[in-house]
């Protein structure tokens, strides 16, 4: 699993840093982020959770290098 986010598309909504607070934060311009080392998602099943509360779907998790978006 490979999580990232698109810092074009970001609104600053918070909603991944709430859901999974144990691989996304928040920048101090309130923009979400990916925390270091935490680019794989942990394996947590919250990622995906994460990815689809995105009001704007700026989170991308996907499985392989050419996987699909969840």
């Amino acid at each position: 699993m490979r999580v990232s986010i698109d810092h074009g598309v970001c609104i600053g909504a918070g909603q991944c840093a709430l859901t999974a607070p144990d691989v996304f934060t928040q920048d101090d311009d309130g923009f979400g982020t990916v925390l270091p080392g935490r680019e794989d998602g942990g394996g947590g099943a919250l990622v995906r959770v994460a990815a689809r509360a995105c009001p704007v779907r700026a989170v991308s998790v996907r499985e392989a290098a050419d996987g699909p978006r969840a």
